[in-house]
């Protein structure tokens, strides 16, 4: 018998459902922080960390960085040199 006490597996769900479930646990974050017992804030960290982990997979460019919020960037848009180690 599956476990399902987490949900469908994120492999298997369709792209929209996906966005629908990792959204509603990113607005349920804070709640379950604050009220949940230790094992919702660990199951609800264990989901939402493999949902991220499945979007980040189907969507990579959606989780690229922003190149203004790395210090490369920000820098470059100062006019200030980059330096080796901030590239990338």
């Amino acid at each position: 018998m599956t476990d399902r006490s987490h949900g469908i597996s994120p492999d298997r769900l369709a792209d929209d459902a996906l966005r629908r479930e990792l959204a509603h646990l990113h607005e349920t974050r804070h709640d379950t922080v604050l009220g949940g017992s230790e094992s919702a804030l660990r199951a609800h960290t264990e989901r939402m960390l493999a949902l991220e982990q499945e979007f980040l997979h189907r969507f990579p460019e959606a989780g690229a960085p922003d190149p203004m919020r790395t210090r490369a960037g920000s820098r470059e848009s100062a006019g200030q040199p980059v330096r080796g180690r901030d590239r990338g």
